[in-house]
């Protein structure tokens, strides 16, 4: 077997094994949740008989480590459950609402990176500037505050004291540009914190690469200053920027659940807090399987990336 599949065999194994932890800890959680499913789905007025039998439709009258397994074998069969509110799959369920979790997620991600990536770049080859000092003191703002915090600040400015945009809901389906107002100050609120750290990350690795003898060596031989700063160094300092948005798409997830519900947005953030209000474990558990894998599969691809851009990685992995 070669080194990079090796390398990509590993965290592989790896990612299955984080998988089956999240959810071994789910069940195991969820069994010690207090109250009563079928009173919180059923409502207090449902007879004991129906509550009963409901349980047991559910699956809820088994012990956790039957219904994990329970779980386990539907997955390969492509099943994750019937939603107990609406009566439809919860694939379905969970189908409707990915993608606004997806358009969020990744257009803050894109957003922080083209504005991040630059700031700590200009910092780096400033530094010491008025300008640096100012970004330095802006991006621990920008870290310091929590994004629903900001998102509320946002929606009273822009919302409703100046009535710009347009926040609550994801827009109407047919209209792409209602659906676009509406994601701006999501957006925003969700990349702040992360344009702050973003810009810091770049700038100290910057400052650590402009100081590497290959980056000397090339100054010596007369290369131009530019090529030198973002061609080499650049590319040597993203490494630990990609490994840190790897983390950044599972904070981030976790980040849209609070923003998806101060913008009133669907999403699985807004689908895995109802589905804790109701007692709607199908929901919950297909929800936590599916960020589970997005968080994972996402960290995968990093590590790959990673060890493309530098071999010493893969070859660590490997062994």
């Amino acid at each position: 077997m070669s080194e990079t599949a090796h390398y990509v065999a590993s965290r592989l194994a790896t990612t299955v094994l984080i998988v089956l932890g999240a959810m071994l800890l789910l069940f195991a959680l969820s069994a010690l949740v207090p109250g009563d499913p079928a009173t919180a789905l059923l409502g207090p007025a449902a007879t004991p008989e129906y509550a009963k039998r409901f349980i047991a439709e559910m699956g809820l009258d088994q012990p956790w480590y039957q219904r994990l397994f329970t779980f386990l074998g539907n997955i390969l069969l492509g099943n994750l459950g019937t939603d107990v509110l609406s009566g439809r799959p919860v694939t379905r369920v969970i189908a409707d609402v990915l993608p606004y979790t997806f358009i969020l997620t990744f257009t803050a991600i894109g957003l922080a990176v083209a504005i991040g990536v630059p700031l700590g770049c200009y910092a780096a080859t400033h530094r010491g500037s008025v300008l640096d000092h100012v970004f330095a003191f802006v991006s621990v703002a920008f870290i310091a505050i929590p994004a629903f915090v900001i998102a509320i600040f946002l929606l009273l400015i822009f919302a409703i004291w100046l009535n710009w945009l347009p926040v609550l809901g994801a827009g109407e389906e047919s209209s792409w540009l209602d659906q676009a107002k509406r994601l701006i100050l999501p957006t925003i609120a969700l990349s702040v914190g992360w344009i702050g750290f973003i810009a810091r990350l770049v700038r100290s690795s910057m400052l650590e690469t402009m100081g590497e003898n290959f980056i000397r060596l090339s100054r010596a031989y007369g290369l131009p200053s530019r090529l030198v700063t973002y061609k080499y160094a650049l590319k040597n300092a993203c490494i630990p920027t990609l490994a840190v948005l790897g983390m950044g798409v599972g904070r981030l997830l976790g980040g849209a659940v609070l923003i998806e519900i101060v913008f009133a947005r669907p999403g699985l953030g807004r689908l895995m807090f109802d589905a804790i209000s109701t007692r709607n474990f199908p929901v919950l558990q297909g929800a936590v399987l599916v960020v589970v894998l997005i968080f994972v599969l996402t960290n995968l691809l990093v590590d790959i990336s990673y060890a493309a851009i530098d071999p010493r990685i893969r070859r660590q992995g490997s062994r």
